[in-house]
């Protein structure tokens, strides 16, 4: 813990801080995670002597936010907005953890918009609200309808798509950007984000054409020529994508590394894609590339792959302690909130549906207690891994608190799966089974042999006969937990019902004592 943090850790608890002075800590202690601190002196200022303050409900709703305690949150913000009707921010936030705790918030949308009409993160949160009220079709209507007025509005254009994926599948995402396209053929953030969501969709031949359609409009240049190279690469022309990145400047950062990285490995030029992966970056920077240093050691025999994912500490599945009356109960819970028909851009799930937003944020009672089993059960895997290794993206010294990044839920039917993939940016990754397939799919049962098996270290769209170096059997009420660096995936199956909840643990801060 910094110097800083351990002030105002001792402000927080010095019943002599009041006033302003307790404000400014409050604020100041958010940002640097210490928010059990501020929760419990703020949830006792409002008890008492700030009652009257909307300030201190506001900073106590911030507290209950970031600890995802959504109904608490909104209780906070709306005793705050009571206090300071007219305050935009913090309708704006008791209409978001209305949302965020699962409770309809649209009419409360509305309120905040009414305070603060040219507010674009409130018309989109609007837009959330009503895809999670099941009115998809409206959010895209209303959403168009803005878009036909404001064309240069990118962010409600990216939304617009992202609703339009969960909702109408085989629907236009693009419709509201071609309209904006034909209105500012100069913008080039226009085309920018058509490719954006063409190859958050992997459609990598429409953002191949949408690139051509570009160069019309805004010219050529280094950045149009690096995007089409990526999607020729990504559509299998890895000879052509060589030969473009091969005259562009070295990648700036890591992520502008990665798909160089793959075209050199789809080329069997694994030598010069391990060069390019171990540059150093700083820390930072070297995020994205682990899981392709991990790939390359490992296709290479390199002893290090080893020491980064070796340790089968590092792996494991554990049963999470619920009945199976309490599973069978959260899994009504969870399919009650499935309510797209298509998949989301930008995600691994193939033939199945993901919730939007923050699973676990939700404030109903299974969710609740399901919450506080996982955290208890990744603070039983975090104490067994190796110790610290200052070098190792996933064994910092300090491990706590332990804070969830994000979380959902995938309900995958058919021959659904997940295609390989990595968070790179969390520290842990997951995935609960709360609902499997019965009968001959025989996932977890003995039956179908590794169909809907989850393995780690394989990258079938570079190295289709690389196979895992291990996979876990899903068994209803099984925690996976892994590296967030790592590889994975899951083997298709049969017929039926595969729900899980996945989550991601954040970087624990590694402040200086």
């Amino acid at each position: 813990m910094t110097g800083t943090a351990v002030q105002l850790r001792a402000m927080l608890a010095d019943p002599g801080t009041s006033g302003e002075a307790l404000m400014r800590a409050g604020l100041a202690a958010l940002k640097v995670d210490l928010l059990e601190a501020v929760e419990r002196r703020f949830a006792q200022e409002t008890a008492g002597r700030e009652a009257r303050n909307p300030r201190a409900w506001q900073i106590l709703g911030l507290a209950r936010r970031d600890l995802q305690d959504s109904a608490g949150a909104n209780a906070a913000f709306t005793r705050a907005g009571k206090l300071a009707p007219t305050d935009a921010l913090i309708a704006h936030s008791q209409a978001r953890t209305a949302m965020e705790a699962g409770r309809r918030a649209v009419a409360l949308f509305d309120r905040a918009r009414a305070l603060a009409p040219a507010d674009g993160s409130v018309i989109l949160g609007r837009a959330a609200a009503q895809l999670a009220a099941g009115d998809g079709v409206a959010s895209l209507a209303d959403l168009a309808r803005l878009l036909a007025a404001n064309p240069g509005w990118i962010e409600g254009h990216r939304t617009y798509a992202r609703i339009a994926a969960i909702v109408d599948p085989a629907g236009k995402r693009m419709a509201t950007l071609r309209a904006a396209a034909a209105r500012l053929p100069r913008q080039a953030e226009v085309w920018m984000a058509m490719y954006q969501i063409a190859s958050e969709g992997s459609d990598y031949q429409a953002a191949r054409d949408v690139i051509g359609e570009a160069r019309k409009h805004i010219g050529g240049g280094a950045e149009l020529d690096r995007l089409e190279a990526i999607a020729m690469s990504e559509l299998g022309d890895a000879q052509a994508a060589q030969a473009v990145f091969d005259r562009l400047p070295a990648p700036a950062n890591g992520e502008a590394s990665v798909f160089p990285i793959r075209n050199l490995i789809r080329l069997g030029r694994h030598d010069e894609a391990l060069r390019l992966a171990e540059r150093p970056l700083g820390k930072q920077g070297d995020l994205p590339l682990w899981p392709y240093r991990a790939l390359l050691w490992r296709l290479l025999g390199d002893a290090r792959w080893e020491w980064l994912e070796g340790d089968e500490r590092l792996i494991a599945g554990y049963d999470v302690g619920l009945s199976d009356a309490e599973l069978a109960t959260l899994a009504e819970v969870l399919r009650a909130i499935h309510t797209g028909k298509g998949q989301p851009l930008d995600q691994s799930v193939r033939g199945g549906t993901q919730t939007d937003g923050n699973v676990l944020a939700r404030e109903e009672p299974e969710i609740r207690r399901l919450r506080q089993a996982l955290l208890e059960t990744v603070a039983r895997h975090v104490v067994q891994l190796p110790p610290h290794d200052p070098r190792h993206p996933t064994l910092p010294r300090v491990r706590e608190p332990l804070r969830i990044a994000g979380a959902w839920s995938v309900r995958l039917t058919g021959k659904g799966f997940h295609v390989d993939h990595v968070h790179y940016q969390g520290w842990l990754s997951s995935a609960l089974y709360v609902a499997l397939p019965e009968g001959d799919a025989g996932i977890g049962r003995g039956g179908g042999g590794e169909a809907g098996w989850l393995a780690f270290g394989e990258c079938l769209s570079i190295l289709p006969d690389f196979k895992a170096f291990r996979t876990i059997e899903p068994k209803v009420g099984r925690l996976a937990l892994f590296p967030s660096t790592t590889w994975h995936g899951t083997r298709p199956f049969g017929e039926g019902e595969r729900m899980t909840v996945a989550f991601d643990i954040a970087p624990p801060r590694q402040d200086a004592a």
